[in-house]
């Protein structure tokens, strides 16, 4: 009397039993009764079929050496495709081809860069502790598992590969001998590249190592003063918060800052920002938008003339300045009655004409409201700030170490001596990191800390990891890396906003062709403003030394005082930042004699021209400017690190400025000379894209690290339809030949 399986109960078994059982099955004889350990109702029979293999079902000899059997491989039968394939029980992996003996470490590799390639030659460590195999280990006590948890799922259907990492599992040290690991994804960088960068030592920062719990913490309360923004906005002057301005004020804040808070600013001079106060007030009474039709011109035009109407009559104004908005608003109204057929053009140049008049006079009694709301934001930065250090040391006291001596350090008095630039170093202690997930989604990794997610695409994991490698020396085992990369992530995110393209613009980056070019003819070898994610060398500033430190950065580049080397500077959109960094070189520059050479990149703005592009044309350290015109160039998306290949690079609806900035001995060594200059601007053409858009709304496209600033006046070319240079220390102007320009 034979008891018999049905092939789908035969596969079932074959992957629960393991090889013991799989080997013996084909070798049992026909009358051989195979019993299985299910639950029965009582008084049902237990199913049987012929112990012949069917035609669909031929029978599969398990000749797979011990060790992938003992790592829980074992050969089926695809009825579908016709052809055997490989299962693996412990994970549910799926394969066609036969499986190597080196598996992949999902806690070391998460992204499998070092696994074996599927098919390559198997390789045997003989000094290696051999796992136990499956005729070793006693079957007594085996119970069936679900069948939805251990039917193999064939090659055609593979399931999704979910891999959580936390950071109490041991990690593999990354200094092991691996095999060269498969890029499956596109690069933008090298890491490879040496640096040339002599600097004065740095001390290390008196800033709190990055921990999840503190930055939610700031993430949470940075939302939280968004919103006071807005509120703010709206209460007190009936407009919305500028677009940005947030943004651009934490920048700006923080060029100034001399507190504890890596992003939050907490201790300004004065508490009134520049540039919030400026951009309020373009916005009242109205905020004007882009035109592009006629209508458009004529609506914008009568929403200016009645809101200005309002705020006159509703402020406490002088009788003076009453009296000339009123008289001009009403002419305005006079003007649009009568001028029915007026053009697009003469609808600007009437609101042109208004804002002149009026303007001065409704900036006069919007004044002390709007330094209100800047002095408002600011105060409530610094009591947000204080509540930070606050969660970081009840974070300390929860780990039992000794939160008082945080007050007592002081940075310690260093020789001032030259070395080769090293990566920002921190000061304080640093807490145990809680587990922070790990999954894969399709071509996004997920990480996840107490609900909150943050992502990025694998390639840029797998960049992370790299640097991570190359710079931390705290952590050998990558215990830490996976909390330190999610503070990290969530600290851009947190600095650019939620919102829907919000801080797009204000994060982009060169083309990688244009790095390769600054490499090879300059000796470019190291980034001014970037950031983990979109650098392009292993060696660059970032604007948060505390959560990228670990990650290669050299620090905030205001800290920075090198004595010679070769930069890329692309800097944020910012006047207060440039501007502080055209001190910062032009200071270097003059204390140096040795090789020192920036090469910048800046917006083209005329109307009006920015004071730092102004005052780095007249520089003395002016070697050589280059204009590349709007639409001719691009940059790499702001969200590179989370964004589809086809919305990775975006043209520039602004010209921009090329100026090298050289002291005597790096004129010298890396002049720009016109071959020089014709490969860079070769390099800097579009290769071979599709035009894509400018980004959204303003359309700029930032710098590398942070910040930016929307232009709405178009760039100045001189009246010339080719490209423009000017050469020399001087600013005077001339027509290029077309084959040096874009």
């Amino acid at each position: 009397m034979l008891e018999l399986l049905a092939p789908g109960a035969l596969r079932f078994f074959v992957t629960t039993m393991g090889s013991t059982s799989i080997s013996s099955l084909h070798e049992a004889s026909a009358t051989t009764v195979i019993s299985m350990s299910t639950n029965h109702a009582p008084g049902q029979a237990v199913a049987s079929t012929s112990a012949q293999p069917s035609a669909t079902s031929p029978p599969v000899t398990q000749d797979l050496p011990e060790d992938l059997l003992a790592a829980g491989w074992c050969k089926c039968w695809s009825r579908r495709e016709k052809r055997p394939y490989y299962f693996n029980r412990f994970t549910n992996q799926s394969l066609w081809e036969v499986p190597t003996t080196v598996q992949h470490d999902s806690i070391s590799d998460p992204l499998g860069l070092n696994a074996a390639p599927v098919g390559s030659p198997r390789t045997t460590d003989d000094s290696a502790p051999r796992k136990r195999s499956s005729t070793e280990e006693p079957t007594a006590g085996l119970k069936r598992g679900r069948s939805e948890d251990v039917t193999p799922i064939t090659p055609v259907t593979p399931a999704p590969r979910i891999c959580k990492v936390t950071t109490e599992a041991p990690f593999a040290s990354p200094t092991s001998k691996h095999k060269a690991p498969l890029v499956a994804f596109p690069v933008f960088w090298n890491l490879e590249v040496p640096s040339n960068v002599v600097a004065r030592e740095m001390p290390p920062y008196l800033l709190f190592p990055p921990h999840p719990e503190a930055e939610l913490c700031r993430a949470q309360l940075t939302a939280r003063l968004r919103q006071h923004y807005q509120e703010l906005c709206q209460q007190r002057e009936g407009i919305d918060a500028p677009r940005e301005s947030f943004n651009r004020w934490m920048l700006e804040r923080k060029v100034r800052d001399r507190g504890t808070d890596p992003m939050l600013p907490s201790d300004c001079e004065p508490a009134v920002s520049p540039s919030m106060f400026r951009e309020i007030l373009n916005d009242i009474p109205i905020r004007l938008s882009r035109i592009k039709h006629r209508e458009d011109a004529k609506r914008q035009l009568f929403k200016y003339a009645e809101a200005a109407k309002r705020m006159i009559e509703s402020r406490n104004a002088t009788p003076d300045s009453r009296k000339i908005v009123k008289w001009n608003v009403e002419d305005t109204f006079n003007w649009l009655r009568k001028e029915l057929s007026a053009t697009k053009e003469d609808y600007l140049e009437r609101l042109d004409h208004l804002r002149q008049q009026c303007g001065p006079h409704l900036a006069d009694v919007a004044k002390e409201s709007v330094e209100g709301i800047c002095a408002k934001l600011y105060h409530l930065a610094c009591e947000y700030a204080q509540r930070v250090r606050s969660r970081h040391l009840e974070i300390l006291r929860e780990c039992n170490l000794p939160p008082d001596e945080v007050d007592s350090v002081t940075t310690s008095c260093m020789e001032e001596r030259a070395v080769p630039c090293h990566p920002a170093r921190l000061r304080l202690p640093e807490a145990p990191l809680p587990r922070v997930d790990l999954h894969v989604e399709s071509e996004q990794a997920c990480l996840r800390h107490r609900g909150e997610v943050v992502r990025v695409n694998q390639n840029y994991l797998a960049k992370l990891e790299q640097l991570y490698r190359l710079n931390c020396t705290d952590d050998s085992r990558f215990e830490k890396f996976l909390p330190r990369v999610w503070c990290m992530l969530r600290r851009y995110q947190t600095m650019f906003g939620l919102g829907a393209h919000e801080g797009l613009g204000l994060h982009g980056a060169l083309p990688v062709s244009v790095f390769e070019a600054l490499h090879r003819h300059f000796d470019v070898t190291f980034e001014c403003f970037a950031s983990p994610l979109n650098c392009y060398f292993a060696q660059y500033c970032s604007a948060f030394p505390d959560t990228d430190g670990y990650f290669g950065s050299r620090g905030t580049v205001l800290d920075l005082f090198p004595a010679s080397g070769s930069f890329e500077v692309n800097p944020p959109f910012g006047e207060e930042l440039m501007n502080s960094m055209v001190d910062h070189f032009e200071n270097l520059l003059a204390a140096s004699t040795e090789p020192l050479s920036f090469v910048v990149f800046v917006p083209e703005w005329r109307d009006p021209a920015t004071p730092a592009l102004l005052r780095m044309e007249e520089s003395c350290f002016k070697r050589r400017q280059l204009l590349v015109l709007p639409f001719e160039h691009e940059y790499r998306h702001g969200a590179q690190h989370v964004c589809r290949s086809e919305e990775l690079h975006i043209r520039a609806l602004h010209g921009t400025a090329i100026l090298f900035l050289q002291n005597d001995a790096a004129y010298a060594r890396w002049g720009p000379t016109p071959e020089r200059i014709r490969a860079l601007l070769e390099a800097y053409r579009p290769q071979g894209r599709a035009p894509q858009p400018a980004g959204p709304a303003d359309g700029t496209a930032g710098g590398d690290e942070a910040g930016g600033e929307e232009s709405t006046a178009p760039s100045s070319a001189g009246g010339t339809t080719g490209s423009i240079e000017t050469g020399g220390k001087l600013s005077e102007r001339k027509e290029s030949s077309d084959d040096e320009w874009v």
